[in-house]
């Protein structure tokens, strides 16, 4: 009986650990690129580097028109968001709440 309950705390602890390595953020699949207006944003810290920021605003694409999002992400100093801003996203065509910041390699979507 001991054996399965260490067997089980050992997988247990296993998948706390893997688990958000194997789990992608932003949109799998078919993505759709759209704009983001930014209309909250947390404070800059003064720390550099990457921090977490929260921020939330209205998507606008092909597939939604003035969506409400909201997320947590991390995000360099240097480029921290501001209210009224307008960043190209991309997102899923199936879930608009799952979106990222667009790839800056990536052209704007024609249109």
């Amino acid at each position: 009986m001991w054996e399965f309950a260490v067997i089980l705390l050992i997988v247990g602890a296993l998948v706390l650990v893997l688990a958000p390595r194997l789990m992608r953020r932003g949109p799998r699949g078919e993505v759709v690129h759209g704009t983001l207006l930014v209309t909250g944003v947390s404070p800059r810290p003064d720390a550099t580097g990457e921090q977490f920021v929260t921020i939330s605003g209205v998507i606008n694409g092909p597939t939604v028109n003035e969506h409400v999002v909201y997320q947590r992400m991390a995000v360099d100093v240097n480029n921290w968001p501001t209210m009224g801003q307008l960043i190209l996203v991309v997102y899923s065509q199936k879930n608009p709440d799952n979106w990222s910041f667009a790839p800056p390699d990536q052209p704007p979507p024609p249109g």
